[in-house]
């Protein structure tokens, strides 16, 4: 670069950056709220209000998706929107590309936040949107990556720093893990059937859902810690070879990492054990991240003890080397043995959200907010009360949930000195975990109360200051002649962003085909059953309705082989007995008991029964009531459809079955209403009632297995 060169002068987009700031703050109460009173209604079911649009199942994907997607995603923007102008020394590619991007997220949100109460869902763990959301949401990232990759193309900085490459690999990690678990064929408007079908759509799932923890709640995030705790530490990054070590070894790995929810399933050995191999080996390239982070500040601890920022960024790093040093550590198949099902698992999710994501959103908006507005902040006093009410949040949040998961699991698995089970009625486990509800409830009201404080600063800080639009810089521009840094290969790779991308794209692939393409090319990773048949019509929309109130978020249809689990629910499942489930339904957390095996268990009357008002059926039960389903119409006009979008998945229905299908879901209909008349019950055949009693007395039933009594 040649000394005659004069800086450009131009300005950083701040308006941006403030519409997601707000967004963040916005959207982080509402799920936080929805996240308080899902965890209420636990203990005091009669905050389900006996509505279908209030009830746990409905709310509960509602919260994960406000939490992660509006709250998260909103800062994950807010912060590379500030930082990527900053690191290139360039505004944004093009401010028509930023505006589509932020009303476009906002409208995905506005989306959800509509359909999934409404009952429009997949099912499937943090992608329950319905495929017309899903193309938006494809749509809108390709605008983000375009401007971003638009962004680094017109930088003025030859060197990407280390948060560009986080950026980087989580554009194209999540643009690939969205689109090949989102591949289904619609029916309706808000219905579709998934491409894949039992384990195969398991480990497709839980590889992204795995990858979606890694690349949008983790890889962004690190981004965003490598630019804003040195800048608020006002300290360089401790080890830029580390980081680079960090990095890649972090994006390799942690793709592989997905089976691991699934020990002890119906999913291959060897996969499981691939995901247990490779979650151990994550914990080295995630505590690389963590030392990095935490040793920036060696030498400035003594501000760490004034500074609020400092406190909230130590703390969420801290609880990031947390929670990834428990996620290796419950890949263990001993510990996932005890784990699996319980409410350890959500306390660990919530190290993650609650510590990691959230308090270090909470410092970057205090250090942020004051620079766009050119002031300072209105209160450290209200931003240290702030902290210290969010970490008392996090401790009495999480204790409550392992003292509740560890309880769980050790009365699952107890036996008398005869031989049998405990506590085989597995409402017992329920009623003595209440108190630790109470307590988790407790503590997302305090992390709740302290983001309020925050806005309430937040607010007064704007007040006082004026909003800097346009924030005017200058620097040279890139001579992309100059030679240099040709000793050091990684140097040479960050000036060239094209290749550190299909570099980046081709290390989280690797790991996806190796553990995807087996399952479908090698067909003794799914042995089939003769004896299992696709489901009837009838018994099809009662899966669907299953679905539709998200019953799977409570009950698991997966029979571990533990003799604690085959006493208590039957036969361990088999992978061949879900060979036509689109979409799985094996579940990630038990509050009720399992399902697999509840077919024939109860008679038609006490499904009936238990759906109108579960404590009938079982005094103390915490499941709310579902009273519509006995009053709302099945819409049959959709089984046409169904049938033939089953039929091109795979599903060996006869050629013209469709056209007749409805026949034979009226005889099953009848059958059922008339066992119910038969026991002094007013059943309407065409309710949804009833289709849910012909799904739930299929489970399990397509083998010939004993049950226990």
């Amino acid at each position: 670069m040649t000394s005659s060169m004069q800086p450009d002068r131009f300005s950083y987009d701040n308006r941006i950056v403030k519409y997601f700031a707000i967004a963040t703050i916005a959207w982080g109460i509402v799920g936080m709220t929805v996240g308080l009173l899902i965890a209420s209604q636990l203990f005091h079911p009669q905050l389900n209000f006996s509505t279908a649009f209030t009830s746990f199942g409905r709310l509960r994907p509602l919260h994960t998706n406000a939490v992660i997607f509006a709250f998260v995603g909103n800062a994950i923007f807010m912060g590379v929107y500030y930082s990527l102008q900053r690191l290139c020394k360039a505004r944004m590619f093009n401010d028509l590309l930023s505006r589509l991007h932020f009303w476009g997220w906002q409208l995905i949100i506005v989306l959800a936040a509509v359909t999934l109460p409404l009952g429009a869902t997949t099912s499937k763990e943090y992608a329950e949107l319905e495929w017309p959301i899903d193309i938006l949401i494809a749509v809108v990232w390709v605008v983000f990556a375009i401007n971003m990759f638009g962004t680094i193309f017109r930088r003025r900085e030859r060197h990407l720093y280390v948060a560009i490459w986080f950026y980087i690999a989580t554009v194209v990690t999540v643009a690939v893990l969205h689109i090949v678990n989102s591949f289904e064929i619609p029916v309706t408007l808000l219905k579709s059937y998934p491409l894949y079908a039992g384990v195969q759509d398991a480990l497709v799932q839980w590889w992204y859902g795995h990858n979606a923890v890694a690349f949008f709640l983790t890889t962004p995030y690190l981004g965003l810690m490598y630019y804003f705790l040195p800048k608020a530490a006002n300290r360089p990054i401790y080890s830029y070879r580390l980081s680079i070590i960090h990095f890649w070894t972090l994006i390799f790995l942690y793709i592989w990492a997905g089976p691991h929810h699934l020990l002890y399933t119906a999913l291959p050995d060897w996969a499981q054990s691939l995901g247990t191999v490779f979650s151990i080996m994550l914990l080295a390239p995630s505590w690389g991240g963590m030392i990095n982070g935490l040793l920036t500040l060696r030498g400035a601890w003594d501000r760490v003890r004034e500074d609020p920022i400092l406190k909230f960024m130590v703390v969420a790093v801290t609880a990031y080397g947390m929670s990834t040093f428990e996620g290796p550590m419950l890949s263990l198949k001993n510990v996932n043995a005890i784990t699996h099902f319980t409410d350890w698992t959500i306390s660990h999710a919530h190290v993650g959200a609650l510590g990691w994501n959230g308090l270090l959103t909470f410092g970057i908006l205090y250090w942020l907010i004051p620079r766009i507005w050119s002031t300072q902040l209105y209160s450290r006093k209200m931003a240290n009360a702030h902290f210290w009410v969010s970490l008392l949040g996090i401790v009495f949040y999480t204790s409550g949930l392992y003292w509740a998961g560890l309880t769980q699991s050790l009365m699952w698995k107890q036996f008398t000195p005869l031989g049998t089970l405990m506590y085989p009625n597995f409402l017992e486990t329920v009623l003595q975990i209440q108190p630790m509800y109470m307590i988790r409830a407790v503590g997302g009201l305090l992390y709740l109360a302290g983001t309020v404080l925050m806005v309430v600063n937040l607010v007064k800080t704007t007040r006082r200051g004026t909003f800097l639009a346009e924030e005017h810089a200058e620097a040279l521009p890139l001579d992309r002649h100059a030679a240099g840094w040709t000793d050091f290969r990684h140097r040479w790779l960050e000036k060239r962003p094209i290749q550190f991308t299909i570099l980046a794209l081709v290390a989280v692939l690797i790991g996806g085909i190796v553990e995807i393409v087996p399952t479908y090319v090698v067909k003794t990773n799914i042995p089939t059953i003769a004896s299992v048949q696709p489901y009837t019509p009838l018994e099809l929309h009662g899966r669907d309705i299953y679905i539709r109130e998200g019953c799977n978020t409570c009950h698991s249809q997966m029979i571990r082989p533990f003799r604690s689990e085959t006493e208590r629910y039957g036969e361990y499942s088999k992978a061949g007995e879900f060979v036509y489930d689109h979409p799985f339904l094996w579940g990630s957390k038990r509050t009720g008991p399992d399902l697999h095996r509840v077919g024939g268990k109860y008679p038609h009357l006490w499904h009936y029964l238990h759906m109108n008002d579960p404590t009938s059926m079982s005094p103390g039960s915490i499941m709310p009531p579902y009273p519509w389903l006995l009053t709302n119409d099945l819409d049959i006009s959709t089984t046409s459809a169904k049938i033939d979008a089953l039929r091109k998945l795979g599903v060996p229905y006869p050629l013209g079955y469709d056209a007749r299908a409805n026949e034979d879901l009226r005889a099953q209909a009848e059958a059922i209403a008339t066992d119910l008349h038969n026991n002094n019950v007013p059943a309407d055949p065409g309710k949804e009632i009833i289709a849910l009693i012909a799904y739930l007395q299929r489970l399990g039933t397509d083998i010939n297995v004993q049950r226990p009594q």
